[in-house]
């Protein structure tokens, strides 16, 4: 099986939201104060501790649009974070949800069907590296499997 690493959004991105650059809506990011710690930082990969504030934005981590571009809300800390460094071990804040949906895609950024799958928190790498292990998939992203919304990344090891 494929050796794979979990990637958050990358520090330039988010740094450019925490700016006021523009979401994939065109519009500029929401500013909110966490009254729970259930909201998940894309950027850290950690949740958003109550007290802490948090931009909610749109966001589509495909680089073009088409017809499988998902676009979707995000949460990411307001401030600086602590920089998720890439990890075969996905994000400890996974383990505490029940379940998560992986998906496939291809070198055009396409799902590849038969690919998708809702799959407990515990078997998330076996999963990921299944997918991988299909020479169509270049990536695999994590999401909800309750909302749909992305979370993160997993690509092969180099």
């Amino acid at each position: 099986m494929s050796a794979i690493q979990f990637h958050a959004l990358s520090p330039s991105l988010v740094d450019a939201w925490r700016r006021g650059e523009m979401d994939a809506n065109g519009l500029p990011p929401e500013m909110h104060h966490a009254t729970s710690g259930d909201l998940p930082c894309r950027a850290c990969l950690q949740p958003i501790q109550p007290g802490e504030d948090y931009l909610i934005l749109a966001h589509r981590p495909f680089p073009t649009l088409h017809p499988y571009a998902e676009l979707g809300p995000i949460f990411v800390h307001a401030g600086a974070c602590a920089e998720w460094r890439p990890s075969e071990d996905p994000p400890a804040m996974f383990l505490a949800w029940e379940q998560l949906l992986l998906k496939g895609y291809d070198e055009t950024d396409r799902i590849v069907y038969g690919t998708g799958q809702i799959v407990p928190t515990d078997a998330v790498k076996d999963a990921a590296r299944a997918i991988l292990d299909d020479a169509r998939v270049r990536y695999v992203h994590v999401r909800s499997a309750r909302n749909n919304c992305y979370m993160a990344r997993i690509d092969r090891a180099l």
